[in-house]
């Protein structure tokens, strides 16, 4: 039999399987640009309206606990438990923004356990999308406004990279209100490679980082926040970075809220606390950490991560409207 005969056929064979590979599986999900000129790449795109005075770009956690790299955005019930996360802290930002939320391949829980050194290629392609949409939105929805950037966990940390992306034009940076960057540490190293990641000092100061974690007192090292790294925290109650204790009196209602946004249950003087100024991160007293447990499999009893917001919510958004009019009523002058 003619030996071409056999292998042209066979060749044809081998480049279809190999196209229908990477065009719908792996590859292309990984490396393909999302559209963030189509709103169903967007959990919220222009949410409450112009006249609010400033626009926030927040930026969902992590939820999906299923893939093993990166969330995939044709999965309906991974989006739903997108939307839901991202309903469950806007309240702290919408009553004074205008909302915008992308969509994005973050990467799944089960990448966090990875060693470190084998994590950084599925943030990578989180981040990727988080830049597309902040680059779209920025070229086509801000026309100078004011902007405040939000996210918690892994939300906070595409936050950061947004800061170092695009935040050294100053031009840019003017427009800058503040970075919510909640339940992912300020690191020092970043803040001596990057001038435009700035910790806050004070309750209404302005293009800076508020940052911070939970944890019980006797908690003395985390995954997110291992011993030995320095990183800065500001404490919610009293807006101060030293260890100063806030009384939790100053606690204006912990808020637990569902995937609605609904509040479940508001308790105000909840807590106290203070910074652990070794550690970088608000301790809290006045509960029991049984009371509150971890949730993430990585995380142990007394790691209040995915409080971190909760705890604090009626201050936080007290903060957001305070330090959004002080930004506005300086740059006025």
């Amino acid at each position: 039999m003619n030996k071409q005969k056999i292998f042209f056929p066979f060749l044809a064979l081998v480049l279809v399987s190999v196209l229908f590979l990477f065009s719908g599986y792996g590859w292309k999900q990984n490396t393909d640009e999302v559209n963030y000129s189509l709103l169903e790449n967007w959990a919220y795109f222009s949410e409450g309206g112009d006249e609010k005075s400033a626009d926030l770009f927040l930026i969902c956690p992590t939820v999906d606990t299923r893939d093993e790299k990166n969330m995939s955005l044709s999965d309906k019930d991974m989006k739903n438990n997108f939307i839901g996360a991202l309903n469950m802290e806007r309240g702290i930002y919408e009553d004074n923004t205008r909302m915008y939320a992308p969509y994005y391949r973050q990467a799944s829980l089960k990448v966090y356990e990875l060693p470190e050194t084998e994590q950084e290629p599925y943030f990578a392609i989180a981040y990727k999308d988080v830049s597309a949409a902040f680059s779209y939105y920025l070229k086509n929805e801000n026309r100078g406004r004011p902007i405040i950037l939000a996210g918690f966990s892994q939300g906070a940390d595409m936050c950061y990279r947004l800061l170092q992306e695009y935040f050294g034009d100053r031009a840019l940076y003017k427009q800058l209100v503040a970075v919510y960057a909640i339940g992912w540490p300020c690191t020092e190293e970043m803040t001596e490679k990057y001038s435009q990641i700035k910790p806050a000092q004070s309750e209404k100061d302005f293009g800076v980082v508020i940052a911070f974690e939970c944890e019980a007192p006797d908690i003395t090292t985390t995954a997110i926040y291992p011993a030995g790294q320095k990183s800065f925290a500001i404490n919610p109650l009293n807006w101060k970075t030293d260890d100063t204790y806030a009384d939790k009196n100053l606690n204006l209602g912990a808020c637990f809220t569902d995937y609605s946004g609904a509040v479940k249950n508001e308790i105000a003087n909840f807590c106290g606390g203070y910074i652990d100024l070794k550690r970088g991160v608000v301790k809290i007293s006045n509960i029991k950490a049984s009371d509150y447990p971890s949730v993430v499999p990585f995380l142990p009893t007394g790691a209040y991560h995915v409080y971190d917001y909760q705890f604090f919510f009626r201050n936080l958004q007290k903060n957001v409207k305070d330090r959004l009019e002080a930004y506005i009523k300086n740059h006025e002058q």
